[in-house]
Formats: C-alpha cells, sequence, structure tokens
C-alpha cells in the first residue's frame, strides 16, 4: 500500500481515538500528548513517521513560554477572579435587580446587563456562571420566575465571557491565526500580510458580543409581554428607592472605568494586551482594596486559582503541539485539505462543515481544547480557501458559545446544575437553555450573512 494513504489513514485514526479516549474520562493534556506518541510509534513501525520531528517539540514549547501575548492570559484570568472575589459581581446583580425590578421581566434584563459586564471585566465562563447562579437564581425563583427562564437567562448571560473580550479564548485564538495566516500568505507569495492581532480580533468581537445581548434581551421582553406571569416584576421598597440613585453609580462606574481603560487602551493601540492585562489587574486589586476585600487571604486564593487555570490550559497546549507534530507529520495536513477542498460551496461549504464539527465537539471537549486540536488543522485550508481570519476567529468563538449552551453535554448547564436548588430539576435546565440556543444560532446566521458585522471595526481601527 502507498505510505502517504497509510499515513493519512493513520491520521484520521488518530484524530478519532483521541476523541474516543477524552470521552473515556482520561486527562485532556496526557490524552492528545499520550494518542499521538501511541500513533507515531505505529506509524514509525509501518515507516511512515520519523521520530526525528519531536525535535521541535522543544523550541516550541520555549516560544510558547516566551511569548509576549500570551503572558496576558495568566493576567486577565486574574482580574477575572480578583474582581469575583471582590464582590463587585454580587453588588452589580443585587443593583441592577434594583433598578430594573419595576418591570416585568426586569430581573431577567439585569442578568443579560450583569452577564455582559462581567464578560468585559472577567473573561472567565464558569466563574460567571456560578456567581450569577448562587446570587440571582434564588431572587428570580422568589420573585415567581418560570425556573426554565431563569435558568436559560443565567446560562446564555455567563457565557457571554466566551466572546466579548477580553476573553482568553480570543487571545490564544489570534496568537494561532496569527502564525497560520502568515504561513498561508507566504505560500501565496505575500511576503507582508497584515497581522492577525489580538486588538484586531477584540476589535471584530465587539459587535457580535452587542447582538448577542441585544437578542438576548428582546427574548426577554417578549416573554414579558407574551408571558408576563413567568417574568413578573419585583417592585423595590418606597424606603430603598431614596438611595438607589447613588447605588447604580457605585456598583456601575468603577467595573466601566476598568473596561474603558484595558479595551480602549487596546484597541486605541495605547497599549498592548499584555499591558492592558496588567492595568486591569491592578485595576482588580485596587476596586477590591476599595470595597475592604483586599486581604492576604482573598490575594492567595485569586493567586492559586489563577495559577491552576493557567497550568489547566498551557498543559493542554503543550499535548495539542505533539498531537500537531504527528498528525501533520503522518499526512493530516494533506487529509483534511483534500476533504475541505472537496466539499460543494467552496470556501463557504467549507466552513460550514468545520464549525458543524465544532459544534459537535463542543458537547465533550473544552473550548481550549478544541481551538488547540482543529484550529491549526482546519485553518491553513480555510484560510488558503480566502475566509477572513479575524471574522474565522470570531464566529469560531460564537460556535462554541452556542455548544457551551447546548444540551445535553453543555458545559455553561453543568456548571448551574452545580449550584442550582434541588427543586430545579436538570430537565428546567435544559428546556429552558433551548431558547437561546436557537438565539445563538441566529445570531451566527446574521454574523455568516453579514461578515461585516465583524470586519468592520477592526478595518477602521487598524
Amino acid at each position: 500500500m502507498d505510505p502517504i494513504l497509510i499515513g493519512e489513514i493513520l491520521a484520521g485514526l488518530m484524530f478519532v481515538g483521541v476523541i474516543g479516549v477524552l470521552m473515556l474520562g482520561f486527562p485532556v493534556a496526557f490524552s492528545l500528548a499520550g494518542t499521538a506518541l501511541i500513533f507515531g510509534l505505529v506509524g514509525m513501525w509501518l515507516g511512515v513517521y520519523d521520530p526525528s520531528n519531536y525535535g521541535s517539540l522543544f523550541g516550541r514549547y520555549i516560544g510558547l513560554m516566551t511569548n509576549e501575548v500570551l503572558v496576558a492570559v495568566p493576567l486577565f484570568v486574574f482580574m477575572g477572579v480578583m474582581l469575583e472575589r471582590s464582590g463587585i459581581a454580587e453588588q452589580l446583580l443585587l443593583t441592577m435587580g434594583k433598578l430594573f425590578g419595576n418591570l416585568r421581566g426586569g430581573l431577567g434584563l439585569s442578568v443579560i446587563v450583569v452577564g455582559a459586564l462581567l464578560a468585559a471585566s472577567t473573561g472567565v465562563v464558569g466563574a460567571t456562571v456560578v456567581t450569577m447562579g448562587l446570587i440571582s437564581l434564588p431572587a428570580m425563583l422568589r420573585a415567581g420566575y418560570d425556573p426554565k427562564l431563569a435558568t436559560g437567562v443565567i446560562c446564555a448571560s455567563g457565557t457571554l465571557g466566551q466572546i466579548i473580550p477580553p476573553s482568553t479564548v480570543l487571545i490564544f485564538m489570534a496568537d494561532i491565526l496569527s502564525g497560520i495566516n502568515a504561513q498561508v500568505q507566504m505560500e501565496k507569495g505575500n511576503f507582508a500580510p497584515e497581522p492577525v492581532s489580538v486588538g484586531a480580533l477584540f476589535a471584530g468581537a465587539i459587535i457580535p458580543g452587542l447582538l448577542l445581548v441585544a437578542l438576548y434581551a428582546l427574548f426577554m421582553i417578549f416573554k414579558a409581554i407574551t408571558d408576563p406571569k413567568s417574568c413578573p416584576a419585583t417592585p423595590v421598597p418606597p424606603e430603598e428607592k431614596s438611595g438607589l440613585f447613588r447605588e447604580v453609580v457605585v456598583a456601575l462606574v468603577p467595573p466601566l472605568l476598568l473596561i474603558l481603560a484595558v479595551l480602549g487602551s487596546i484597541l486605541g493601540g495605547i497599549a498592548t494586551p499584555t499591558e492592558a492585562a496588567s492595568v486591569g489587574s491592578v485595576g482588580a486589586m485596587i476596586l477590591a482594596a476599595l470595597r475592604w476585600k483586599l486581604s492576604p487571604a482573598i490575594l492567595r486564593e485569586a493567586v492559586i486559582s489563577t495559577a491552576t487555570i493557567t497550568s489547566m490550559v498551557f498543559i493542554i497546549l503543550f499535548g495539542a503541539a505533539v498531537f500537531s507534530i504527528v498528525f501533520r507529520m503522518m499526512g493530516g495536513d494533506n487529509l483534511v485539505h483534500e476533504f475541505l477542498s472537496s466539499m460543494p460551496g467552496g470556501a463557504i461549504g467549507a466552513t460550514i462543515i468545520v464549525m458543524f464539527i465544532m459544534f459537535l465537539l463542543g458537547f465533550i471537549l473544552d473550548t481550549f481544547e478544541i481551538i488547540f486540536i482543529v484550529i491549526p488543522i482546519t485553518a491553513p485550508v480555510l484560510l488558503a480557501l480566502g475566509v477572513d481570519p479575524i471574522w474565522l476567529g470570531v464566529m469560531v468563538g460564537v460556535n462554541l458559545q452556542t455548544s457551551f449552551l447546548t444540551p445535553p453535554f453543555g458545559f455553561a448547564l453543568f456548571y448551574l446544575r452545580g449550584v442550582a436548588p434541588p427543586r430545579v430539576t436538570t430537565g428546567m435546565i435544559y428546556k429552558g437553555a433551548v431558547p437561546f440556543v436557537l438565539l445563538q444560532i441566529t445570531g451566527l446566521l446574521i454574523l455568516f450573512i453579514f461578515p461585516d458585522l465583524i470586519t468592520w471595526l477592526p478595518r477602521l481601527i487598524y
């Protein structure tokens, strides 16, 4: 048999094999590297893989550890954890609940607004869903909200951190796409390609993020009009109205100033993402100190949590590097190129297929696992077919956010299940998520039909 064909078959089997191993529950990073090593040994035995390819791993690991852009990741994670520990999320939820309380659906609208603000402040999905589930779900249930609607809006709003800057997912996406785009453009003869920067991807994600917020809010207003019993008003007692304006200012202004300082400095070209993340981390500590919430114990918790999350992400990235080398050197690139290039519809058809595969993988894999495995394999083909890298990165982010919500495996649903009271059943959480999944798909279709919603702002700024 042709050695090239044998290598491509092994590469295809390796991709299927790693999914199977992950479904068995083995740790992700070790599953990626271990599966790749096993198939690499089989490839060596069959004469289709050269083990000297592993020699490039050292340089790749050093490059990842010294990459200045990726230094922003632990800083943004620390900023999010510190804001969570400082009680700013709790104050925002309670204050917004009072502000919108006189409206039917007001509590739901407050959850959406706070979800967007926390997304722009933290970029940590799991922590946002859990925080809002602990604080707002009991309040919504006490107010007489339909449990399905309450859990749906909390899960959807909590996942906005996946796409609204400063999303850590977008930082990694920009780093991966930047290298791939440079390589593809050089192969086309363009030796001075436009860089795919973190700032450009952040700019591209702003309008899609606001679009999703608008879709959620319109759905909540629709429910308030057509089914008022599902989301009754929660009027504020007269004695609490007098100081409400000051309470709103105190709750809103600090995080808004922090968001403007961080995102504004990146989009305005004043600071790099890493520099802006440093400012954000210091700003989060200042806000915690002003609220008398900054103590050695809280600082220690935040640092440990940051180290844990960052280590988890980077060890997955290291494992994915082993997988990527074996997959590509055995001919996996050619296999993917032939498969996607043969799709009807050209670049559009290939993009739809990749998006669908990522959506399905979102049921069983975490976002970072998907982008570290699938993007390096599929993006070279899509970019060679003429797909805009900024558009692709944002579309992948929104797509994976959708799979985060989709029953029965959506991660956000599991996060909320862990903190929801026993009377809120898993079935209620699943049913509540369905309308928001449909809204997410609607948002994806809008972005697919009108790509300028993603690419306009980066073009304007950069």
